[in-house]
């Protein structure tokens, strides 16, 4: 409970706390992700409703970032949609770092702990490029692995745009991004950053969930993993990805007041 509250104080504050390990450093994963679904519980009782998961952590650019060697997951509400071409108000944000990474729409659930790559491609409706913001209520970043799956995997916003496609009307492990911050190149990436293939990491997260019993449900969105680092935000930065065969997605940060 006490950790719980101590990152809703930093929502609720707006203002970066002291990481959980500093305040228990024998705090071990799987009390990270009892801390995130109480979270989340409070938040659905709340009102909120959870609308999908994202995979954190999974191109090895993000994990040599935050100095990690797994992946982790966290919940999506629907409080954290921001429409394709929106602008986010600087209130609704900390510390905001953006990624580009592909989203799976479910059409059938998904329930671990044997679930292959095979079985997430088939129960896949369509794909849509997406735009990550992840954020930190823990200050400056300074996470170890417990830290942010306590903090819902560092979860902020996420945008979805491009145009729908089937997953047999591309190689996903081949699709290629580049992110543009303010029209400039800031990196670029490519489908098999995520364990090799965005469906790998989809497999990974439902059976790591099946170990707290829950189950990816159909109509589920899923952010796969960033194909490429994370990129610093400030106000009234414009950032845009375009995918190869998926299109474009685009957010611009509004000016601070």
């Amino acid at each position: 409970m006490k950790f719980s509250e101590h990152l809703a104080r930093a929502e609720i504050e707006r203002r970066g706390v002291l990481p959980l390990t500093e305040v228990d450093p024998n705090l071990t994963v799987e009390e990270a992700y009892q801390v995130q679904l109480l979270t989340i519980q409070k938040k659905v009782e709340a009102g909120q409703r959870v609308v999908g998961k994202k995979i954190g952590l999974t191109s090895l650019a993000m994990q040599r970032l935050l100095g990690v060697d797994q992946p982790d997951y966290g919940h999506l509400l629907d409080g954290m949609v921001v429409e394709n071409g929106g602008e986010i108000s600087w209130d609704r944000v900390l510390q905001p770092k953006v990624e580009a990474e592909i989203a799976f729409i479910l059409k059938k659930e998904l329930e671990g702990p044997q679930v292959t790559a095979m079985d997430v491609l088939q129960a896949t409706d369509y794909v849509l490029p997406a735009l990550e913001i992840v954020d930190s209520r823990v200050a400056d970043w300074k996470i170890k692995l417990q830290d942010t799956i306590a903090d819902n995997a560092s979860s902020g916003l996420y945008v979805l745009g491009g145009k729908p496609l089937s997953i047999d009307q591309l190689d996903l492990a081949q699709v290629g991004m580049v992110l543009y911050k303010n029209g400039e190149i800031m990196n670029t990436g490519v489908g098999a950053a995520a364990l090799g293939h965005p469906a790998v990491c989809v497999a990974w997260l439902a059976n790591r969930m099946a170990e707290f019993g829950l189950i990816l449900k159909a109509g589920e969105v899923i952010l796969s993993g960033a194909l490429s680092a994370a990129v610093n935000a400030e106000p009234g930065d414009h950032f845009q990805a375009r995918f190869a065969h998926l299109g474009e997605v685009n957010v611009r940060f509004a000016s601070a007041r």
